[in-house]
């Protein structure tokens, strides 16, 4: 299939295969006569892959890895479980910052909810923040 069959099949943009293709995460893509790229079903199963590696929140070099993994005959099952573990202690770590956040924020508020517009210095843009 051309590439703007492949694109509309997994929904993504021509931009987004040739810059997968340019970084290694497709293979290159054989050429017809004409110069056209032609790409087999094999590039809607690893797109796919590539799709569900994003939506975990791996990055697309934390994605080859594995691609190159998968490519040289190796199950990547134990590479994956070591990413998926570092993608959960930064997950962690944020879901921790974004609660330090809501608890400062909510602060504030409580504060600003006590407001005395007339007690507001006029050097100040609001004390509140």
């Amino acid at each position: 299939m051309r590439i703007g069959e492949l694109a509309a099949a997994t929904g993504t943009t021509t931009t987004t295969l040739r810059f997968y293709e340019d970084s290694g995460l497709l293979p290159p893509a054989e050429r017809t006569v004409s110069g056209y790229r032609s790409y087999g079903q094999e590039a809607i199963a690893r797109l796919d892959f590539i799709r569900r590696g994003r939506a975990a929140g791996l990055t697309l070099t934390q994605i080859r890895e594995v691609l190159d993994i998968r490519d040289a005959g190796t199950a990547p099952c134990h590479h994956v479980k070591e990413l998926l573990d570092l993608r959960l202690t930064a997950l962690d770590r944020q879901i921790a910052d974004l609660q330090a956040l809501r608890a400062n924020v909510t602060h504030l508020r409580d504060d600003a909810a006590q407001a005395k517009p007339s007690e507001c210095q006029s050097e100040d843009v609001c004390r509140y923040l």
